[in-house]
């Protein structure tokens, strides 16, 4: 009885292992067609930029910097795309995301229902920019949240998700 016992435990504890395995081959797969996407919606290299998501009391911020302060064309990339998504955003356009993604990103129907509430700001910042949405609609700040949440899972830029407070 033992070793029957024994048998399906091996059995189960392989197939969750061969599940895993499968799932982790899906999972890494899905990082690489964003990251491909990416690279060719922004028009900057993923491996030569950082993205950091930080969320607000009043909402949230994307930015995008080079990793080399000399590193001239991805810098002028990073704010040629975020200063585009910055009018789209403000405008209610929202297809670069969901392009790069194959998918809504969370929190954009809200954000785009809700339009004029949230304000975009773009800035240049040292070595790229920064889109920041402000708003005080309890809406709007919550679709922010859960977008940039969205997108540190997805760009796997292992930024906390945490509300943080604003930086100068």
């Amino acid at each position: 009885m033992k070793s029957i016992g024994l048998s399906i435990f091996l059995f189960a504890a392989t197939t969750i292992g061969a599940c895993d395995q499968h799932a982790k081959h899906a999972n890494h797969a899905k990082h690489t067609k964003v990251d491909e996407r990416g690279d060719q919606v922004m028009g900057f290299s993923h491996e030569k930029t950082k993205h950091t998501f930080r969320l607000y009391k009043d909402g949230g911020a994307v930015e995008v910097r080079a990793n080399e302060a000399s590193d001239a064309e991805s810098i002028a990339q990073i704010r040629s795309h975020l200063k585009k998504i910055a009018n789209e955003f403000a405008a209610g356009e929202f297809g670069e995301p969901k392009e790069i993604h194959a998918r809504m990103p969370d929190g954009l129907d809200v954000m785009k229902e809700l339009g004029d509430a949230i304000r975009y700001e773009y800035r240049e910042i040292e070595r790229g920019a920064v889109v920041r949405a402000t708003t005080s609609d309890p809406r709007a700040i919550d679709a922010v949240h859960r977008f940039l949440r969205f997108q540190i899972s997805d760009h796997r830029t292992g930024d906390s998700g945490l509300i943080e407070s604003p930086q100068m």
